[in-house]
């Protein structure tokens, strides 16, 4: 039985066969490959010490919403500390844990998600050979303080394991002739002009577009390859895990994905449509 969640999840994320969202004459779109990113530190003043960080949209040294990139070396743990902001996390590539610094090591692989509240004493730690995440926050500047001021800001983290993601999958939603997708929410609510993490799963060998009328849209390339096209861009270009697209306004991208399938996360604060083709 589909409960009331899953009922407005899938009401405003439709996987149908219709006609594609007509452009507007008004719109803008980005496009960010993983290999155009520009890295620094996350953590300035700890220099190679620090993760690796690269801004895919935003700014983190300043009071702005931000995705960002962020890299640890294999065995990279933090000390005990807090962040003067709430950030999410999804893992793109090896293992991260992050949790209270007494807590057991419970290591999330690619796809998986957390949410840190600001002011909870926390560390993080990385296993794999080469370790990967999308992090995103609603405000900045993005600061590492000591764990002595710590403070509640009634908020709660959030741990979910990749193997735990619920996800609406086509029989739940509407049929996309054996091109499979697959949806699960992640943060956010659905009311009209309200924020939403989402994450799609793309079958392999999936030809489609996202559409969509949103203010905000971004996606980031969790998993796999995508060949990606729209009306901006003269030549198709292949997306990588970590590689980022945008618009506002009426769009949109077209997607592809290669034998693996992939995986793709979505910050939006309007609805978008899947629409598949022959």
């Amino acid at each position: 039985m589909v409960n009331k969640t899953s009922q407005a999840l899938a009401l405003s994320i439709a996987l149908a066969l219709s006609p594609a969202i007509t452009l507007s004459d008004e719109f803008r779109s980005q496009v960010v490959t993983a290999d155009e990113v520009k890295w620094g530190y996350l953590n300035p003043l700890r220099g190679e010490n620090s993760p690796g960080a690269a801004d895919l949209w935003g700014d983190r040294n300043i009071d702005t919403a931000t995705g960002m990139l962020v890299r640890f070396k294999k065995g990279f743990a933090s000390p005990p500390h807090i962040h003067n902001i709430s950030y999410r996390g999804i893992v793109i590539e090896g293992m991260m844990h992050n949790d209270d610094p007494g807590a057991e090591k419970m290591w999330m692989p690619a796809g998986s998600f957390w949410a840190q509240p600001a002011g909870e004493d926390h560390i993080t730690a990385a296993s794999g050979e080469d370790n990967l995440i999308y992090l995103e926050i609603d405000s900045g500047p993005y600061l590492v303080q000591p764990s002595d001021q710590h403070f509640d800001n009634g908020e709660r983290p959030v741990n979910l394991h990749e193997s735990n993601l619920v996800w609406l999958d086509h029989g739940d939603l509407k049929p996309t002739h054996g091109q499979p997708a697959g949806i699960t929410q992640l943060w956010g609510s659905h009311q009209p002009g309200a924020l939403s993490g989402t994450m799609v799963r793309l079958a392999p060998g999936y030809r489609g577009s996202i559409g969509t009328d949103a203010s905000e849209f971004r996606g980031v390339v969790i998993q796999g390859d995508v060949a990606y096209r729209s009306t901006d861009l003269k030549e198709t270009k292949t997306l990588k895990a970590g590689s980022y697209f945008a618009s506002a306004g009426t769009f949109n991208h077209e997607v592809s994905t290669t034998d693996g399938g992939a995986l793709i996360y979505i910050r939006t604060d309007g609805n978008y449509e899947l629409t598949t083709r022959q």
